[in-house]
């Protein structure tokens, strides 16, 4: 048989993964591990979901969308952050946001061309670069400095097939959110080498230490950057499956072009209920970003007190604490923290080679099982 392709062949499988394949083998399991909402889809979203499917709302929609929807969204950039652009000619409805950076990267890549990733970063990143024929280039942060993207090892990143930089602010798995200042040195930078700029902006309203900075909004940054968003983390609406992307009309049009050959549309009842979540659903997702937060400081100060460096996430659902006092690499510490005491983490090596060192601890479970967690991981590290 002809060979695959060798692109895809040669990404290894999610590191996420792995071990969630042991954990589900195992009893009384604390997982930490997976990146989603414990929280159930709030009910006044659900119910527009309801309503659409006993009303028939199963067809295609127009492939970019809902209007009704990419007017909210547009309007929310613009009140929320003062990020402004066309409903009509800017905004795109996604399949999550997974799907935006695909059809970006699409458009945006020609075969070989570079794309700077600051790390430890989201594990799908690099991966979607080179499925999109791109080459991705990792660029350390440090827990020193709390993640924050170091400008001048981005810039002696860039080469002559450099062509964009991607970055997630709130990070994943970090938590990191990236100073104003900082991106304001990235877009000069990205003006000086002529660069795009893509900011998965998922986690935009799960801050907690300071308001959320839009990459679209920052002076220069709107005609060569591509905001990405959606709806799966603040309203617990993971398996909807629907996301936006906000970009120049030239690079919007293109995407819009892949995503109707490719896609199609957004599933209709889900941008139904994405237009409720946007309307009405304010109050829930207050609600859900407080609770957060409230796990976030006693989970943090749990894993501090058992004897781990713990940076405070300043956003997303996830602490990223050192374990090298623990004398094991990411992937040990984490191989036999599941093993031994059944708490389920994520090496912070498939994050990146500056993620060796922690482990990603998602706190988006209920307190008393995070407050169990803490305990074993506490038992584990005297054992040690």
């Amino acid at each position: 048989m002809k060979p695959l392709n060798e692109t895809i062949s040669a990404i290894p499988p999610s590191g996420i993964r792995r071990f969630f394949d042991i954990a589900a083998e195992m009893d009384d399991v604390i997982s930490l591990g997976v990146g989603e909402p414990d929280f159930v889809t709030p009910w006044r979203i659900r119910e527009a979901g309801i309503y659409a499917l006993e009303h028939g709302y199963t067809t295609y929609t127009g492939n970019a969308g809902l209007p009704r929807l990419r007017e909210l969204v547009c309007a929310d950039l613009a009140s929320r952050y003062d990020a402004h652009y066309d409903p009509a000619t800017e905004c795109l409805v996604t399949t999550g946001v997974s799907e935006g950076l695909d059809l970006a990267f699409r458009v945006l890549l020609n075969p070989g061309e570079e794309v700077i990733v600051p790390e430890p970063c989201y594990v799908a990143y690099q991966p979607c670069v080179a499925f999109a024929g791109g080459v991705p280039v990792g660029v350390p942060t440090r827990a020193e400095d709390g993640f924050a993207i170091d400008i001048a090892a981005v810039e002696a990143a860039v080469t002559p097939r450099t062509k964009a930089i991607l970055i997630g602010s709130p990070a994943n798995p970090t938590g990191a959110v990236q100073p104003p200042e900082v991106l304001r040195e990235l877009v000069a930078l990205a003006e000086r080498h002529d660069l795009y700029l893509l900011s998965d902006e998922i986690y935009d309203r799960l801050t907690y230490t300071g308001a959320h900075t839009c990459l679209g909004a920052v002076p220069g940054a709107r005609e060569r950057t591509v905001v990405l968003g959606g709806f799966s983390k603040a309203q617990a609406m993971t398996g909807w499956r629907v996301g936006w992307l906000a970009a120049p009309q030239p690079i919007a049009e293109l995407c819009l072009r892949v995503h109707q050959y490719t896609m199609l549309c957004a599933p209709h009842v889900s941008q139904i209920a994405a237009v409720e979540a946007l309307t009405s659903a304010e109050g829930d997702v207050a609600e859900m970003v407080a609770d957060y937060d409230r796990r976030r400081r006693v989970f943090v100060k749990g894993l501090r007190e058992a004897g781990l460096d713990c940076p405070e996430p300043a956003g997303a659902f996830y602490a990223f604490p050192s374990i090298r006092a623990s004398g094991l690499d990411a992937e040990t510490f984490a191989e036999r923290l599941l093993r031994e005491e059944s708490v389920a983490v994520v090496p912070g090596s498939v994050f990146g080679p500056s993620g060796e060192g922690h482990v990603r601890c998602s706190y988006a479970t209920a307190l008393p099982q995070l407050e169990l967690a803490v305990e074993r991981i506490g038992n584990f590290l005297r054992r040690l």
